[in-house]
């Protein structure tokens, strides 16, 4: 088994009598990019926030790099970005990394090559002396991140780190995400960006009600079903009733159909019977089922 940087076990959270986290079970392996996926309500936040010692557990347990919940001394090996954060604007980026550099206790040194380091990976250089109230909201996105990581933490959790981002800033934070497992360290991400998770997770958990339902590798997950896209004139209802009565029909809509196959090697069989049934197929597509497939179909059978 590999070692384990976030672990829970039964972790549960009561508010007067309403369960917002029902009975969490987690194991995250160390050095993983870890995607912490939900539908809104689901439990997320205050899962993270009992992870961090924001919220004291109702009952359960668990342990972050091998200590227990709320150990204080583990802090000082955990760096956080929360979805709502409030800087000082009037700090320039620099004097904030500074200031929160004094927070972990680094040395003077420490924080001059740190606050160094982290501009340059958030590509923030040129700002370091603009004060943060001029900053846009992806600009403070990835001061956030710097700060996150400033006293080089080996556990990073990152609550929605690209949502206020453009596309050349969320690949930029997908290129920062992927630094930070190159250096061995571990990533707890929390994001509703399901192509943004599949894009740089190694591994996720899907919860409903404060459980998890799913979870897994993204390779393990995603290979379980293929999709098979056809798009075809003169489907009759007579013609669907047929192939539904052998394979799972997905999605359907006018001349489109998406199969659910387990077995690839239907794929002949379904245009021979398509054809031969009278309609004109123009385009078969077999994929791997996305994250968002997946996440969309374990939300709908677990009664989101």
């Amino acid at each position: 088994m590999p070692e384990l940087a976030v672990t829970t076990q039964q972790l549960r959270k009561v508010y007067g009598t309403t369960p917002a986290v029902a009975s969490l079970d987690l194991a995250v392996p160390t050095g993983e990019i870890f995607g912490f996926l939900g539908p809104n309500g689901a439990g997320k936040s205050t899962c993270v926030k009992m992870l961090l010692g924001l919220v004291f557990p109702t009952g359960g347990s668990g342990t972050l790099l091998g200590a227990p919940l709320g150990d204080h001394r583990i802090k000082a090996r955990i760096g956080f970005l929360p979805e709502q954060f409030r800087f000082h604007e009037w700090f320039t980026a620099r004097e904030f990394l500074d200031f929160h550099g004094q927070l972990y206790g680094m040395s003077g040194k420490q924080r001059k090559q740190r606050i160094a380091d982290v501009l340059a990976l958030v590509n923030l250089e040129r700002a370091a002396a603009q004060q943060l109230r001029t900053f846009s909201k992806g600009m403070l996105q990835r001061i956030g991140i710097a700060q996150a990581v400033l006293h080089d933490p080996e556990l990073v959790f990152l609550d929605e780190p690209t949502s206020a981002l453009d596309p050349i800033g969320r690949r930029l934070v997908r290129d920062i995400i992927r630094q930070l497992k190159s250096e061995k360290k571990t990533v707890f991400l929390n994001s509703h960006l399901l192509s943004e998770v599949e894009a740089v997770c190694d591994r996720v958990a899907i919860i409903q009600r404060g459980e998890v339902v799913r979870d897994g590798t993204l390779d393990e997950l995603l290979a379980a079903r293929r999709l098979l896209d056809v798009q075809a004139q003169g489907m009759s209802e007579d013609i669907l009733e047929r192939v539904k009565a052998r394979w799972e029909l997905a999605a359907h809509e006018g001349n489109r159909l998406t199969l659910a196959l387990t077995d690839p090697e239907d794929v002949p069989q379904i245009v021979s019977m398509l054809v031969t049934a009278g309609a004109a197929v123009h385009h078969v597509a077999l994929r791997h089922e996305s994250l968002e497939d997946l996440f969309v179909r374990t939300v709908d059978d677990t009664g989101a």
